[in-house]
């Protein structure tokens, strides 16, 4: 560790909390041979009642009396190690790598990226940990599908597609927490469990809003990706949410943080549940589930909470011990949960812990800033291009860069950011081109008193100009934590500016950042020749925009998100239901059908043309099963899809190859369609042809009945490959339905 760290927690990082010397060394805490849940249980059965209840919060005191550290359990590293009640910038540890929001990571469709961006953050993250700038817990991913595309918080997740968002979350995981089997690298948290995807909308806020869902679309779709961290991925943590599902606090909610979480995915028997910061509180003050606070309390742990996130006392854990509605069984299950997940990490194991020489050396390394803008670069997507892109930008050539983020660094990073190394704007990425550029910034809102003003300075600039980028979208303030957005349309004044622009003649790119919008009046206007869809592209993101501009970098993004047209939301927020009925035209792309672009949507700088190697047209079921060892059958392999990509155009590009599935068969309505596979292919020279194997599973073809079993329906199926789909290819399942998961009744 370097000598000019100052560590908050010196001790643990010599030696473990005392266990070389002082009070706990006799402890079996200490004994690192002992079992993680004995160790656990061992420092639970030392502490005093009032010890044990006074560490039941995220800002957790310890005990003095027994050398244990204070501890703050709260962590964040969504994109980065971010700022935390727990985590502190200075030093050595200013800043840490910040990569794009993870709804632009996702769209590069490529799990091994995800691995090696997770590997990065876990490695960070520890660092600041081990100089004791952060705890080992970090209360990342949020995987909560973005169903509706006015969710403040849609860009903090891998996007709207359940299978997309598990092949996402099982690699994150994995290369946050690390692969040695002894030791976790960090504690990542899975949240916010469950059904969380609403901010504010008219009045109803995620802290009194009570999601109604079937059984069948809470299994098939809003607990998916959940089902992947907990049953397969086996996460540190959770964390339960603020809302109701079905009448109950997510907090308080014993079917699914027991029955489903811990009964049905057998998830792990020690790991922690902590609660949303505050959400307990919502139990009595916004939900009314408990007549007060203390018997909020007393609920949510006795569901099977852990620990309270509180910012100033905001559970009653005092009232509800004393009521006697919590007692030291409850208490110390919480603790020794709490407690195994730090043996785990290493924390009581000092020089001795598998990660402890991880330290400042290990943050912001030229490896991480590459990679920060290979992620951004791969996600980006092209949505519209009549041929302008990519330009021909030699040193010297004139651009005007006009809009309100093109030379504004903190519109690169987005929700929960640290302090990056580095913001690269797109003006200082086109200025390190050689070009010589004029900036304008421009409207951000409807009705903008600068407007005229705006719109002069951009056209002079822009018939000045050889080329023009604009970069707009909805202003990161329209939305965010706490906050949904109320419309999907491009800002009228940013419009204007856009028509007026096109009109001179002159090359036109439109980069959008931020979340989807209804592209339609651009996609119309021959006067916008190309369109890039950018998000919050992280602390490199100019550069990865005007590479791709330029033609260093070949564009292979695809939507993570469906498209839709800013009617839409005339369609309620509080409404759950997935499938088109009564007012509701339907949710995702797997119901939505007539989408603006839809999901997996992406232009390229060349052509493809994909074929299909011999398929067998026919499956048993019961000869799948009979094949099928693993403990859940769902996840058991069916023969791989062999796909073969040629490119033929003239420019070597990357490829996401996308394999959905269409049927008639199962409960109605039935899906327009369901991806089953994805990869991504890199590097395609013109004329060669590169090979896709597509993994998929039964459960990925398996459909969801209204008690939301998992069930294997026979009939005829069909094969789509891309967006739009470019070739189709037939199968048949024979024999009888099976149900691969039996859903437990609430």
């Amino acid at each position: 560790m370097p000598k000019a760290v100052t560590s908050r927690f010196s001790v643990l990082q010599k030696t473990g909390p005392n266990c070389i010397s002082g009070p706990l060394k006799s402890n079996k805490i200490c004994d690192v041979d002992a079992e993680p849940a004995e160790r656990a249980a061992a420092l639970v059965a030392a502490m005093s009642q009032q010890e044990k209840l006074a560490n039941l919060v995220s800002k957790s005191p310890g005990a003095s009396r027994l050398g244990l550290p204070a501890y703050n359990w709260w962590g964040e590293a969504l994109h980065g190690v971010a700022g935390a009640p727990g985590i502190s910038f200075s030093g050595e540890f200013k800043t840490a790598t910040s990569f794009p929001m993870p709804l632009l990571m996702s769209a590069a469709f490529d799990d091994n990226l995800i691995y090696k961006v997770a590997t990065v953050i876990g490695v960070e993250a520890r660092a600041f940990g081990n100089a004791g700038m952060a705890p080992f817990d970090f209360w990342t991913p949020n995987i909560n599908p973005f169903k509706d595309p006015r969710w403040g918080r849609g860009s903090e997740t891998p996007g709207e597609d359940a299978i997309r968002l598990k092949g996402y979350v099982k690699s994150l995981i994995s290369g946050l927490e690390g692969d040695d089997p002894k030791e976790r690298r960090i504690i990542a948290t899975c949240k916010h469990y469950a059904a969380n995807d609403l901010e504010d909308w008219r009045g109803t806020t995620r802290h009194n809003f009570d999601a109604k869902i079937s059984q069948q679309d809470l299994e098939e779709y809003y607990l998916q990706p959940f089902q992947q961290c907990a049953r397969d991925s086996k996460v540190g943590s959770f964390m339960c949410s603020y809302n109701s599902v079905n009448g109950i606090p997510a907090c308080a909610n014993t079917f699914l943080m027991g029955s489903i979480l811990r009964d049905h995915w057998k998830w792990g028997e020690n790991s922690y549940i902590t609660s949303d910061c505050e959400a307990v509180l919502d139990i009595s003050k916004n939900h009314h589930y408990a007549s007060s606070n203390a018997a909020g309390t007393a609920l949510s742990f006795n569901a099977g909470m852990d620990s309270s996130c509180e910012y100033s006392g905001s559970s009653d854990i005092p009232g509800a011990w004393k009521s006697g509605a919590l007692n030291e069984t409850t208490v110390d299950r919480a603790l020794i949960h709490l407690y195994y997940g730090l043996v785990r990490a290493g924390y009581f194991d000092g020089s001795a812990a598998v990660y402890a020489k991880l330290d400042a050396a290990d943050v912001n390394t030229k490896a991480a800033q590459q990679l920060t803008l290979q992620a951004a670069s791969d996600g980006i997507v092209m949505l519209k291009n009549d041929k302008t892109l990519p330009l021909s930008l030699n040193p010297g050539a004139k651009v005007a860069m006009v809009g309100f983020w093109a030379n504004d660094s903190s519109k690169l990073q987005g929700g929960y950011s640290g302090p990056a190394p580095f913001l690269h704007s797109p003006v200082y990425a086109a200025r390190q081109l050689g070009l010589a550029v004029q900036t304008i910034t421009g409207p951000t809102l409807q009705n903008n008193t600068a407007r005229d003003t705006w719109t002069a300075n951009a056209l002079a600039a822009a018939k000045d100009s050889d080329y023009i980028l604009y970069f707009g979208g909805q202003d990161t303030t329209a939305a965010g934590e706490g906050a949904d957005r109320l419309s999907l349309a491009w800002p009228e004044a940013q419009v204007s500016l856009i028509n007026k622009l096109g009109g001179l003649g002159k090359p036109l790119v439109v980069i959008q950042m931020g979340d989807m919008l209804d592209n339609t009046p651009l996609l119309a206007n021959r006067g916008v020749n190309s369109i890039l869809w950018a998000s919050w592209p992280g602390q490199d993101g100019g550069s990865a925009v005007m590479n791709i501009i330029s033609g260093t970098t070949a564009v292979a993004g695809r939507l993570p998100v469906t498209q839709y047209p800013a009617n839409y939301t005339s369609l309620p927020m509080t409404n759950m239901d997935l499938r088109p009925g009564g007012l509701n035209p339907g949710r995702t792309y797997r119901w939505y059908p007539t989408p603006v672009q839809s999901f997996g949507f992406g232009l390229h700088y060349t052509s493809f043309k994909a074929s299909l190697d011999a398929f067998k047209p026919r499956f048993s079921i019961q000869e799948l099963l009979q094949n099928c060892t693993n403990d859940f059958p769902d996840t058991c392999a069916l023969p791989p899809l062999s796909i073969k990509v040629t490119n033929t155009g003239n420019r070597t590009s990357d490829f996401v190859a996308l394999v959905f599935i269409k049927s008639t068969n199962g409960p109605k309505p039935y899906p327009i369609k369901t991806l089953v596979a994805y990869r991504r292919l890199r590097d395609i020279a013109p004329g060669l042809t590169a090979n896709a194997w597509m993994e998929w599973t039964l459960g990925n073809v398996a459909r969801h009945d209204e008690k939301g079993n998992t069930v294997l329906y026979p009939g005829n199926y069909e094969i789509l490959h891309d967006e739009p789909a470019h070739a189709a290819w037939n199968f048949t399942l024979t024999g009888t339905e099976a149900v691969l998961d039996k859903w437990p009744s609430p």
